[in-house]
């Protein structure tokens, strides 16, 4: 669980890197909203790259794909640090142009890793799985703390901002590289991770078998039982499996259709000026952060979890209330308000995140539960998709 929960943390550590500097970027580049068009960006190269994988991902070989994935993703935020230092700082749309560059990289490296990893422990236990989407939520409140961090350092240096920023990448790179590694070395190792691979392959699973070679284990063996056992490698249909499994993946969609819509390009540009000054949309993506990582651990007790489809359906919808309660508490509301109202936004998206992925997998093949979750993981990209288009309507009657 502990590293499937540290593999989570790099799956997105690039990703929020990018984002939790935003208030580097609002100053480096005043007039490109680089809050709203780096994840604008960053999305369709998101789902168009998970969308082929997801068609693809019965022939795929799973530990290639993520491999490179960690590695695209390590590349592309020192790719960020030489730019900065390559540059000193320097605005300018070229250096902007660079960055939005980067930003489709790690659009490509998190389709591959998170359709990888979550398509892999589909068919493991619930709490790998668990682990991993919590690490997932780790990697936004880590990166937040970090950005805190670095900020509180240099607040009184000169040029304070642009060396937290360093700082910050430079701790962010090693870490990623460390995730590759681990990935590499450690987990296909692991004898629980080998068990449930060994039962895919045994149900007809071929993205398992580099790693199943990886982690020492003949695959021989399994390409016999499934010749004299062919019953056990019938899986359903991508159409069918979509068709049993719609009303999870609009769940998905809408959560982050919801989420996106509001963070991180609401809370960074439109939410007023208060007593907290430039720290306040830091705080505020902060706050969203660690409440999205404690909700997606609320599941972990089972009299919290929801496992109800219908219960799913009501609370994904209820969650559309927050887009007046936002804009109201914008318009007129204090700070505090605001606190609260995010804290329940990062809450209820981190806990029906991982009711949804955990519970949808359950009475399928391994096969079958690697196709879901990668169709999942499309739906859940293409939710921040729509979402981040969507944020552009707050900047309705803003000069827009």
């Amino acid at each position: 669980m502990m590293v499937c929960w540290l593999l989570g943390i790099g799956c997105l550590f690039a990703w929020n890197s990018m984002l939790t500097i935003e208030d580097y970027y609002e100053v480096l580049f005043p007039r490109y909203h680089p809050s709203r068009v780096l994840t604008l960006v960053y999305q369709p190269f998101a789902v168009c790259t998970i969308s082929v994988l997801t068609y693809n991902e019965a022939n795929l070989n799973t530990r290639l794909r993520i491999l490179f994935g960690y590695s695209l993703a390590f590349l592309s935020t020192l790719s960020v640090l030489v730019l900065d230092l390559a540059t000193s700082g320097k605005g300018g749309i070229g250096t902007f142009i660079g960055i939005c560059i980067t930003s489709c990289a790690i659009g490509v490296a998190d389709a591959l890793i998170q359709g990888g990893m979550i398509g892999d422990l589909s068919f493991m236990h619930p709490d790998l799985n668990q682990s991993f989407i919590a690490g997932l939520a780790a990697s936004g409140a880590i990166t937040s703390c970090l950005r805190l961090f670095a900020k509180a350092v240099f607040d009184n240096s000169n040029d304070g901002l642009r060396k937290g920023a360093i700082l910050f990448f430079a701790v962010s790179t090693c870490f990623l590289l460390f995730c590759a590694l681990m990935y590499k070395f450690v987990y296909p190792n692991l004898p629980i991770i080998r068990y449930y691979r060994s039962k895919a392959a045994s149900e007809g699973s071929k993205t398992v078998t580099a790693d199943l070679a990886a982690g020492g284990i003949k695959i021989s063996d399994f390409a016999k039982e499934a010749e004299e056992h062919p019953q056990l490698c019938q899986r359903l249909s991508k159409r069918e499996l979509f068709l049993k499994n719609i009303d999870y993946a609009i769940d998905i969609f809408l959560i982050y259709v919801l989420s996106l819509s509001i963070f991180p390009g609401f809370l960074s540009e439109d939410t007023g000026s208060h007593s907290l000054g430039e720290w306040y949309a830091l705080v505020l993506i902060a706050i969203y952060n660690l409440c999205d990582l404690i909700g997606r651990f609320l599941p972990l007790m089972n009299w919290v979890r929801l496992e109800s489809r219908k219960g799913l359906v009501i609370a994904t919808l209820s969650r559309f209330l927050l887009v007046p309660a936002f804009y109201f508490t914008a318009k007129y509301g204090d700070q505090g308000w605001m606190m609260l109202l995010t804290s329940f936004l990062g809450l209820s998206n981190g806990y029906l995140t991982v009711c949804v992925f955990t519970i949808s997998p359950k009475g399928y093949k391994g096969p079958e539960q690697n196709a879901l979750g990668n169709m999942l993981v499309m739906f859940l990209l293409g939710g921040i998709f729509a979402g981040v288009t969507l944020d552009w309507l707050w900047l309705i009657g803003k000069g827009w």
